[in-house]
């Protein structure tokens, strides 16, 4: 992956080309993207870049071994991380990302803008979360003990950190703080809200911006899921519990854990909607159309941030892998107590 395979991000590729033509060279960077915005394929061109053994016109060479290596993401200095869950095509209690590289790497050449989603899709996770243990942290820090096969730098590029556990970032926290000469942590995230804090603190951070305005706009939902959400709605304000029970379980019976966030999304979405509706506000509410008059006379102020407030809960718990079905049960549980 060369700078020049890169879509729009021009300001973060001439940053990244000033840093390595300058010798000043952050040990740990974190690169914040929406999904599908490059994030992932700048930080390969990055390493690609500073490892060309001929770079050329601000870019690497794409022709020299250590180019080549890395086009197939095959480099032996640069070391990938991504979130895994045991079953699937990596097996073992305790997998780590070497062990799913093939199926990384398959994709990555085919869609270097690749989503979360597709990543679990391909390892036959789609299931269940993805997470970053502290055995994947032990792998890296074993990796970290051995100099440069190449003579060049050493990448640990990891994709979605906020994926990873207290007790992995704090394993790693000394090596990102501190890593061996000419080795370098770069951090993919999404949610740089999620990530350790004590990671994003040793961080250079960039934004990396989507190339097609439409990635800042989240994707409308599913007639599926907006179609449970009204129900799940519709039957807390007719004050039937069973109903809303059912639609629960229809929730957490979606096939994924990311279709069950997506809910999650949509559902504090609206809920935003109506306050604001119910406030007045109707004109920056992007309505698109929707009226949302009768739930905003039912659904106070109140109601509103306490019910948006237990559905980012609930969006919490299902990323932490928390049984879908007590953890929607229990959502409308809430929402059924709350609206008084």
């Amino acid at each position: 992956m060369r700078f020049a395979d890169i879509k729009g991000n021009h300001s973060v590729i001439a940053a990244l080309r000033a840093m390595a033509d300058g010798g000043r060279v952050p040990h740990a960077m974190l690169l914040y993207e929406n999904a599908r915005s490059g994030g992932l394929a700048l930080a390969c061109a990055f390493a690609q870049y500073l490892n060309c053994q001929n770079p050329q016109n601000g870019d690497s060479c794409g022709e020299c071994p250590s180019c080549r290596q890395m086009q197939n993401l095959a480099h032996p200095d640069v070391h990938f991380v991504f979130p895994l869950n045991s079953g699937g095509e990596v097996g073992g209690d305790h997998p780590v990302s070497e062990q799913g590289m093939g199926v990384f790497r398959k994709l990555f050449l085919q869609d270097p803008y690749f989503t979360e989603q597709d990543l679990y899709l391909e390892l036959g996770i789609e299931q269940k979360s993805g997470n970053i243990s502290v055995h994947e942290a032990r792998n890296i820090m074993s990796k970290l003990v051995y100099s440069s096969v190449s003579g060049g730098y050493k990448f640990i590029i990891m994709f979605l950190p906020e994926r990873m556990n207290m007790q992995a970032a704090n394993t790693l926290l000394k090596a990102v703080e501190e890593p061996p000469a000419k080795t370098i942590f770069l951090f993919v995230t999404q949610n740089p809200e999620d990530v350790m804090t004590t990671i994003v603190s040793r961080c250079q951070g960039l934004r990396v911006l989507p190339f097609d305005r439409s990635l800042l706009v989240p994707p409308p939902p599913s007639e599926e899921i907006a179609q449970l959400w009204k129900d799940m709605l519709a039957a807390i304000i007719q004050r039937n519990l069973l109903s809303a029970i059912e639609s629960a379980e229809a929730v957490a019976a979606l096939g994924s854990r990311e279709k069950q966030k997506s809910f999650c999304q949509y559902a504090s979405e609206q809920l935003r909607k109506i306050l604001l509706v119910g406030r007045g506000l109707s004109d920056i509410a992007y309505l698109d159309g929707e009226d949302l008059t009768m739930e905003a006379g039912v659904c106070s102020s109140r109601f509103c941030s306490r019910a948006i407030s237990n559905i980012d809960k609930a969006a919490m718990l299902i990323s932490r892998n928390v049984a879908a079905k007590l953890v929607f049960t229990d959502l409308v549980n809430r929402l059924y107590i709350s609206l008084q």
